[in-house]
């Protein structure tokens, strides 16, 4: 009875231990969040590697529909509506499948990402947005199957794939823009310091009415009794722009003496930089 007994304690041990063991997957699991001007990105994803094969035109066959990557959909998902290939792309999910070929590859944004690997039937109905990328030569292997947001802008990102010796990246258009200028437009009805502040800095960094935003920063300035050095930094880089060298060189200055009193070395070189490049120094 007791060698029973210890038999089966033994058997239990030994499944517990069985139990426990924990391996690497082949194609580990990858997720990405970004923020691109005002929208949430995320990117989900299995990361298969080279591992001695050759990749595009054998692996991943040229012509023939890919599910990007290894295991479940490769997802993405956005939190405000995008645009790719001129096409609107709701706020939601959407399984990134591609088509790859010797010089360009398609790219489609699939409405269902519920599916493993590609679906048993396509639905063209569910193609969401459609585009066609250049596929660039790489000078060296990249090892492992890579997504990347690359370029980051205010309003655009590329959503890049690498593997191989190849890269392609495809380009996202954000309503950035639209939604900052609706806020802005809001704000003006009744508009604090920071307000004006936002706004400017905003026009500055957008390319927007340079004009406009000297205004603004002067509404801001004005209304803070001791502006910040960082504020008239600000300012400065605006007046510049906007071609009144004197009163750049006057922020700059300012913010420089601010800065130096506050300890903040980088805002001191910074303003010295400029002061430079201004003719001031």
């Amino acid at each position: 009875m007791k060698k029973i007994i210890f038999l089966f304690s033994a058997l239990i041990l030994t499944a517990g231990i069985q139990a426990q063991i924990q391996t690497p997957q082949p194609s580990p699991f990858q997720k990405i969040e970004q923020k691109v001007g005002l929208t949430d990105v995320t990117l989900e994803y299995s990361r298969p590697s080279m591992k001695g094969r050759t990749i595009m035109g054998n692996l991943v066959p040229y012509d023939a529909m890919w599910r990007t990557g290894a295991n479940a959909n490769t997802k993405i998902t956005f939190s405000e509506d995008v645009e790719v290939g001129g096409k609107t792309l709701k706020a939601g999910s959407y399984a990134v499948y591609t088509k790859p070929g010797t010089s360009n590859w398609d790219v489609y944004f699939y409405s269902d990402t519920s599916n493993w690997g590609t679906p048993e039937k396509w639905d063209d109905s569910k193609v969401a947005a459609q585009v066609s990328v250049q596929a660039y030569p790489m000078p060296m292997n990249i090892e492992t199957f890579t997504m990347s947001f690359d370029d980051l802008k205010n309003d655009s990102a590329m959503l890049g794939m690498l593997w191989e010796k190849t890269y392609v990246g495809v380009p996202i258009k954000f309503n950035t823009d639209k939604t900052v200028t609706a806020s802005i437009e809001r704000a003006m009805s009744g508009p604090t310091a920071n307000d004006y502040y936002s706004s400017a800095v905003y026009y500055l960094d957008a390319g927007k009415d340079i004009n406009q935003a000297k205004v603004w920063i002067d509404k801001a300035i004005n209304m803070n009794k001791e502006p910040a050095f960082w504020q008239l930094r600000q300012k400065s880089l605006i007046y510049a722009k906007a071609g009144d060298k004197k009163g750049a060189i006057e922020a700059a200055k300012k913010s420089k003496e601010l800065a130096k009193a506050a300890g903040n070395n980088d805002y001191v070189a910074l303003n010295e930089k400029s002061l430079k490049e201004w003719g001031a120094m």
